[in-house]
């Protein structure tokens, strides 16, 4: 899924509103995960993604929790 929104109005919460609605979606699936996508610590429109927990990112070719 992707998405894209006006950035003058981040309180809004758009970008929480679509991963709820990822959840949501995976969860009618079975699905065991969520892939939020890129993400990046120090991008402020990012921020929300850390979030949501647990937060696992691929580092050295497996899957290891993050802590922010």
């Amino acid at each position: 899924m992707y998405s894209f929104f006006e950035p003058d109005c981040p309180q809004r919460g758009l970008g929480t509103l679509a991963v709820l609605t990822q959840v949501a979606h995976a969860r009618r699936l079975g699905l065991p995960y969520v892939y939020l996508g890129y993400w990046i610590d120090q991008a402020p429109k990012m921020a929300y993604k850390a979030r949501f927990r647990p937060l696992e990112g691929r580092i050295d070719g497996a899957w290891k929790t993050l802590h922010t």
